[in-house]
């Protein structure tokens, strides 16, 4: 469509779809007609200077209305919408995410037994995201063109890219329609592109279920049970992907190193279906663990898990020692604005069953036994790698007032915004020193920690996902993760 100000792809009117692939299918029809303008459009403006009108495309959305009262199964966390109304989302890159759309389309159509309205929004999409995925287009930076480039095309807006759906604070869109999806095409699009900057692998390669570490260590050991795991094709994994994208199918594959070393070293053990394993080593710190799952979580994993080193707080743990978090003591800070640090992050019986599970299969202890390497109790998260330097009247006060176990950066901040995101989450941190107790970590002590404990621990994590691969969603995703007014998508 052309005018004097504009020029946009043909304008479509809205389809209605009881088929939740086809809906899917009409929906990555649109997204392609939007981001092919798009592509065409900037390379002509590259190749032959500012064009005379403005250039716009825009997201696709699904849409859907619901007239009845009807009382939805009361055990489904998600699937359905709580009232009558019209509900919407845009969607961007509905290729990576087709099997969830499905799903989640499927779901509303069981349960409410109407269609859904697929169309484009009033949403434009961003030059930046439009060509991301395209190899021969990179949007050059402010003066390299011969005109301003937010003159002629969309480039992403800050001011809507935002998670106020996800943190309550946002009930109706600006149209008076209520949120379909906890993110919006905008916010998924930022998200895409900051996981293939931090991590150096494409977004396409993140499975359903996704490991947190804080040591390259566990990366090493990855790498040997991926390689391992992808030489016993019974157990169903199909590639190993690292930096780069470099990708083996099997065991003895040769793996290309990157030509870049990101921030956050990401590997990916694939299934199929898209239910294998990532390992994320995220470093140290509450602010690396937000940045991970904040852009992680618009892939809607089914579960992620910390698996690190911590500060045993007790004399009667024991380097190696296992602590499994039930409960945690937030004072990372990073979230104090989204999630106020009087919201109790509940444990999780299933993910904390899997754990429990996992570690009694790897250590072939049951019962009371297993007492003897694994304590369950508060984890603490602090920001401040030296608080062990600060006046111990204060710091050691307050964990022994929580009944703390544990001391880390990461893994409140991880549980955190699995609550915030409605992502399951859990956390099986190994004791690597006892700062209290005159054990500090020192290069000797660590150096044979590492060689003994990091396999098993890495074992135990994964042996826990794939406890967690054979749960039903229904049961995985729990309801104490949903408020109120929830979106009718996962």
């Amino acid at each position: 469509m052309q005018d004097d100000l504009f020029q946009t792809p043909p304008a479509t009117a809205h389809i209605s779809f009881t088929d939740p692939a086809a809906a899917v299918a009409h929906l990555e029809r649109l997204y392609a007609d939007a981001t092919q303008f798009l592509g065409k459009a900037f390379a002509a403006a590259v190749s032959q200077g500012k064009p005379k009108a403005r250039l716009r495309a825009y997201y696709p959305e699904i849409r859907l209305t619901v007239t009845s009262h009807d009382k939805i199964d009361s055990r489904l966390s998600f699937g359905h919408v709580a009232h009558p109304g019209t509900y919407a989302t845009t969607v961007t890159r509905p290729d990576l995410f087709r099997n969830y759309l499905i799903q989640q389309i499927s779901l509303l159509m069981e349960n409410h037994s109407v269609p859904v309205q697929i169309g484009v929004s009033d949403t434009p999409i961003p030059l930046h995201f439009a060509v991301a995925g395209n190899p021969d287009l990179s949007v050059p930076h402010q003066g390299e063109l011969d005109f301003t480039l937010r003159d002629v095309f969309d480039v992403p807006d800050l001011s809507t890219t935002n998670d106020d759906i996800v943190n309550g604070q946002r009930s109706h869109n600006a149209d008076g329609s209520q949120p379909l999806a906890p993110f919006t095409a905008q916010r998924v699009d930022y998200s895409l592109s900051r996981l293939s900057h931090y991590t150096a692998t494409d977004p396409t390669h993140f499975q359903n279920y996704v490991l947190f570490t804080n040591y390259q260590f566990y990366v090493d050991e990855f790498e040997f049970m991926a390689r391992a795991a992808l030489s016993n094709p019974t157990l169903g994994y199909t590639a190993f992907v690292a930096g780069g994208n470099s990708a083996i199918t099997t065991g003895d594959g040769v793996l290309t190193p990157s030509a870049k070393t990101p921030q956050m070293p990401t590997y990916h053990l694939k299934r199929a279906d898209g239910n294998g394993i990532t390992l994320v080593n995220i470093g140290v710190g509450p602010s690396n663990a937000k940045t991970a799952t904040d852009h992680i979580a618009v892939l809607r994993p089914h579960a992620w898990l910390m698996l690190g080193h911590c500060a045993g707080l007790r004399n009667s743990q024991s380097l190696g020692d296992f602590c499994l978090a039930h409960a945690y003591l937030r004072e990372d800070h990073v979230l104090d604005d989204d999630l106020p640090v009087w919201v109790p992050i509940p444990a999780l019986a299933e993910i904390q069953i899997a754990l429990q599970d996992a570690v009694a299969e790897v250590t072939q202890l049951e019962g009371y036994e297993l007492k003897r390497i694994m304590r369950t109790g508060t984890v603490a998260t602090i920001d401040n790698r030296n608080w062990e330097l600060r006046d111990q009247s204060g710091p050691v006060r307050r964990l022994s007032q929580s009944r703390a176990i544990a001391l880390d950066m990461e893994s409140a901040t991880i549980a955190a915004n699995g609550f915030r995101f409605r992502v399951p989450y859990g956390t099986l941190l190994c004791v690597s020193d006892k700062p209290l107790h005159g054990e500090l970590k020192l290069p000797g002590m660590a150096s044979d920690f590492y060689k003994t404990q990091v396999s098993r621990h890495l074992q135990i994590g994964i042996r826990a996902m794939e406890h967690l691969r054979e749960m039903p969603l229904g049961q995985i995703h729990s309801r104490k993760l949903r408020s109120f007014d929830e979106t009718a998508f996962l």
